[in-house]
């Protein structure tokens, strides 16, 4: 549990270096601004909590070390500590994740981060890794437990369970809220859908099997 604690928290202090270089979030102006979740005020982000209702609550978050659900067709589950957890993180461009991958091929499948750069941690398991750039060149590494890798803002990442048993990551990211949109949902399972006949020129393959998958990703 110690070492656990210790290395999320190492990755943590990484991604606030990396946040204080080039934060993907406008810098505070303020010691802290408290997300207000219930405000109507529309802005970039969330309006303050007043400062006289904040307490430390606001500032944490419990279960990080609890395993997630890995029981769907991927194999893999995401728990995620961004602002909508910790309304503390309001401004502090900021985040963590812990993702669970089963035995065997876990799949955390390819998305993107659209507002993040994203370092990751291994904490158990053996991990296979890798994001592809905008010139389409792969970079992958097999990763065992203390290995860290870094998924560039914006660009396509994935990760993969290749070991013999479950497997666990904690990743920090350089957003308070960094977004997730996953390539294959974003294309097949879009609502209202793309013209089937799009995707098949794109993907130069049958518009009847774009249909099949949009069945399935819509029903997902």
């Amino acid at each position: 549990m110690k070492s656990f604690l210790a290395l999320a928290l190492a990755v943590l202090a990484v991604a606030h270096n990396i946040a204080g270089v080039r934060a993907g979030d406008a810098d505070p102006l303020q010691d802290f601004c408290v997300a207000d979740k219930a405000s109507g005020v529309n802005v970039n982000g969330f309006p303050c909590k007043d400062a006289s209702m904040v307490t430390a609550n606001d500032f944490m978050f419990r279960d990080l070390d609890i395993a997630g659900d890995t029981s769907n067709m991927l194999g893999s589950n995401v728990t995620a500590a961004n602002v909508m957890q910790i309304p503390g993180l309001n401004t502090l461009g900021i985040s963590m994740v812990r993702i669970d991958y089963a035995a065997p091929l876990g799949l955390n499948p390819p998305h993107t981060h659209p507002r993040a750069t994203e370092i990751l941690v291994v904490m158990e398991g053996t991990l296979s890794v890798g994001f592809i750039t905008t010139a389409n060149k792969l970079f992958s590494k097999t990763l065992e437990k203390g290995d860290v890798f870094v998924f560039p803002k914006g660009l396509v990442h994935f990760q993969q369970n290749v070991g013999y048993g479950n497997a666990v990551a904690i990743a920090a990211l350089s957003s308070q809220l960094p977004g997730t949109q996953q390539v294959a949902q974003s294309l097949f399972g879009a609502s209202p859908p793309l013209d089937a006949s799009l995707l098949a020129k794109s993907f130069k393959i049958d518009a009847s099997l774009v249909k099949l998958l949009q069945t399935k990703f819509l029903a997902a």
